[in-house]
């Protein structure tokens, strides 16, 4: 089910590319890898969003989305210091938020789930964020991510990227999400602007907001 609005985004930007979709895809190690332990692979991960273009060739034949909605951006930078162990994050260990790259036993179980779906070892892994920030050409070099995703590219898709494109296809005819829906009505009321209107903030400390925040990025 298509609830989050970032992941309901990336759906209708992969359609307006040519893709079928499919979500939240789930893969865990299984019980019997040398490796497996109860209370750290017991619980399944999920993927948000793959799609499938029939007409093209090598690993942009099978796009993998994670969707990380964080309103405070995404720091490309800090979370690889993070999983580097370079930097500590206080709140969950940041490899949670990315098994399948940085935990070998989670990385084969993803590309096997990946292969199951789509006949298909080589993709393209994204990072879906509400806005990017940092040295994001650093996680395709990074020598961990590069092992777990041997033959796979890796990068993100800034909000910022996917947005202008949705409103360039967006029709009269009812779009297929709920977030679409509501594009086509800002498009055709005259709201939607071509560029950035106001700086973006973070949440003030206390505010229900705030809360949510601090929830998205404990998950």
């Amino acid at each position: 089910m298509k609830e989050d609005v970032l992941e309901q985004i990336v759906d209708d930007y992969l359609k307006f590319e040519g893709y079928f979709t499919t979500h939240n895809v789930r893969f865990r190690p299984p019980a019997d890898h040398p490796d497996y332990v109860v209370a750290d692979d017991s619980v399944p991960s999920d993927v948000d969003v793959v799609g499938y273009h029939p007409n093209k060739v090598g690993p942009e034949r099978v796009v993998v989305v994670s969707c990380k909605s964080w309103q405070g951006g995404f720091d490309a930078t800090a979370k690889l210091a993070e999983l580097r162990g370079e930097k500590k994050n206080r709140k969950r260990a940041t490899w949670r938020h990315f098994r399948e790259l940085w935990i070998p036993k989670w990385s084969e179980a993803f590309r096997q789930v990946i292969f199951d779906l789509s006949g298909q070892r080589d993709f393209a892994y994204r990072i879906a964020v509400t806005r990017l920030k940092g040295d994001a050409d650093a996680w395709g070099k990074d020598p961990t991510i590069a092992a777990n995703l041997s033959g796979c590219s890796v990068g993100f898709l800034p909000l910022a990227e996917m947005w202008p494109r949705m409103l360039a296809e967006l029709t009269m005819t009812p779009a297929s999400s709920e977030i679409g829906r509501l594009a086509q009505l800002l498009k055709a009321a005259g709201l939607t602007a071509p560029e950035v209107v106001a700086e973006p903030s973070v949440p003030a400390p206390g505010s229900e907001a705030a809360v949510v925040e601090e929830a998205e990025n404990s998950e």
